[in-house]
């Protein structure tokens, strides 16, 4: 018997059949885009993980399997490629007088080779897609200001979070996405120089 022979295109060329996903990646991306909807809807403290893998369909134990558990899933829902813990070990390797300058120069390392990347793009969602707007909220006023203001004995905690978050978004949106001059062209360490002590301030300094 002959085996059957391939579909063609009328003019005699194969149609190239496109394969099924891997079942690994499938449930990645399930769980990516239930975490999406779970972190908009409920923020990232009171996201549970077990409801991510429930409206994923997989086991909750594939989050730890595949993100290392739900700080690296919220960063995969972000479409971030950094490590948060990572960042936040450069920021604070050093003396803590100096930090803002660091927030500054270590925002610029990330994101200045890719024109602002993934992260321009949410800024560029956050006026229209109010999933968008609170994952830009978790990410850099909870997540990373959060945790950095903590490890400061300065009051306001809250407060002083979000203005370095504040300072930090506008400092993206209007370099990577509205393109402000010259601050877009600007190099970096002059940003450094001029955003850091604010940023020193807002972290350590009295906001009386």
């Amino acid at each position: 018997m002959s085996r059957p022979t391939s579909a063609r295109e009328p003019d005699g060329q194969r149609i190239r059949r496109r394969g099924r996903r891997p079942a690994g990646q499938q449930t990645k991306e399930a769980l990516v885009e239930a975490a999406r909807a779970e972190f908009a809807e409920r923020g990232f403290d009171q996201a549970r993980v077990r409801s991510i893998a429930t409206a994923a369909g997989v086991d909750p134990a594939m989050v730890n399997h595949w993100f290392g558990g739900k700080d690296g899933l919220f960063m995969a829902a972000m479409d971030l490629p950094i490590d948060l813990g990572e960042v936040l070990a450069r920021i604070l390797d050093g003396a803590p007088a100096h930090t803002g300058e660091r927030i500054v120069r270590t925002f610029l390392s990330v994101w200045d080779p890719v024109s602002g990347g993934p992260f321009a793009a949410l800024l560029r969602s956050v006026s229209s897609h109010e999933q968008a707007a609170m994952l830009v909220r978790e990410f850099v006023a909870e997540r990373l200001f959060g945790r950095l203001v903590a490890t400061f004995d300065s009051d306001q905690p809250k407060l002083r979070a979000a203005l370095c978050a504040s300072q930090v978004v506008g400092l993206g949106m209007a370099r990577y996405v509205i393109r402000v001059e010259p601050l877009a062209s600007a190099k970096p360490e002059t940003l450094v120089t001029a955003i850091g002590p604010t940023l020193q301030r807002y972290l350590t300094g009295d906001l009386s």
